[in-house]
């Protein structure tokens, strides 16, 4: 080998050497970043990481809208823990065992009630002997509306198991939704999301009567955003000249009631129900009789269906956001309880004009 050839070997095998090197430092460096985002996701989409707190009252939450609102009153005072994962859509949600553990020693478990979670009968059976958790439906008080359709929160039985003698005092809303197909979502009108929050206060002296001052606080400050955001949907939905809407799921019948809307749903209460053709065919007839411009889908379901209905009759969709859950770019965007009923308001003026 000639002087020339060894010193051209010799780059090449540092070359070689070089370029392993690098490569193994990116394969290295996709692997943590791929292990952080394991990490980061399994702690923004689990409860078993959420630990009760000794010295402040503990409260379990079911879903969201319940967590935000008793987050919100529950300040510095309340360690909040909400069983709900992101991005989960509740109705066929089920808890873990570790969710079990949490409740059973925490002093307050506030879920809305009105039939929306059927697995709470057995989850209050299944926490421990000595527990001391106070069991609350949030939306009692509330005014339920009845509904067409299986509801799919599951009801019949195991709902009726909710209205023994452990539970007999706990809720008349409950009973109703055990003999009819109670509409759940109580939540997506600000009118009854007043009284959901004044329930969650209540709650909350009642276990915590020592902090009582900070809850009404934060309360009457939660209670004045609310009556702000009740004012702004009927003062601008009053003026809009069109009153039907058509949701995939049939989640918004308190809205449309405390504002006068119309709502036509694709399908049921239950957002895994499946409409049949001939539903399909009538919806489109009524879209283009009433000169309806938008079919409105929802982020935690399939939009399949909406946009189905759309093409059908030659429309555009658009988003209505039953407020159940936050996705995981709607946490990092910041957005919460208010945002997202604000942006509901805006997608429904432009959708009736």
């Amino acid at each position: 080998m000639t002087v020339m050839q060894k010193k051209t070997q010799v780059r090449l095998d540092r070359s070689s050497r070089l370029g392993k090197r690098s490569t193994l430092k990116l394969l290295w460096s996709g692997l943590l970043i791929l292990s952080l985002l394991v990490l980061s996701a399994c702690g923004q989409n689990s409860t078993s990481t959420a630990k009760i707190v000794e010295g402040k009252v503990n409260v379990v939450t079911t879903f969201y809208p319940v967590y935000a609102f008793t987050a919100a009153i529950g300040g510095e005072d309340a360690n909040v823990i909400n069983l709900l994962p992101t991005g989960v859509e509740p109705h066929d949600w089920t808890p873990k065992s570790q969710d079990i553990v949490n409740t059973s020693k925490a002093q307050l478990f506030l879920y809305n009630g009105a039939g929306l979670e059927g697995w709470v009968p057995n989850f209050l059976k299944s926490l421990n002997n000595d527990t001391k958790v106070k069991a609350v439906a949030v939306s009692e008080g509330v005014k339920l509306l009845t509904a067409e359709g299986d509801d799919g929160h599951g009801h019949g039985e195991e709902h009726e198991e909710e209205h023994s003698e452990d539970h007999a005092d706990e809720s008349s809303n409950e009973q109703q939704a055990a003999d009819h197909h109670i509409d759940p979502h109580t939540w997506v009108s600000p009118k009854s999301a007043m009284i959901m929050a004044e329930n969650i206060k209540k709650s909350l002296v009642e276990v915590d009567p020592s902090h009582k001052d900070g809850y009404e606080q934060r309360y009457n400050e939660l209670r004045t955003k609310l009556e702000a955001l009740d004012q702004r949907f009927t003062n601008e939905l009053s003026s809009v000249p069109n009153k039907e809407i058509v949701v995939s799921h049939q989640a918004f019948g308190y809205l449309a009631r405390d504002y006068g809307l119309t709502q036509h749903a694709i399908m049921g209460l239950s957002p895994d129900a499946e409409p049949t053709g001939q539903d399909i065919v009538k919806l489109a007839k009524l879209v283009k009789d009433e000169g309806i411009k938008y079919i409105f889908f929802e982020e935690l379901v399939s939009d399949k269906l909406a946009k189905t209905l759309a093409s059908e009759a030659g429309v555009q969709t658009m988003v209505l956001n039953p407020v159940e859950g936050l996705t995981q770019e709607q946490v990092n965007n910041k957005d919460d309880y208010f945002t997202l009923m604000q942006k509901n308001l805006q997608n429904l003026l432009i959708a009736l004009q």
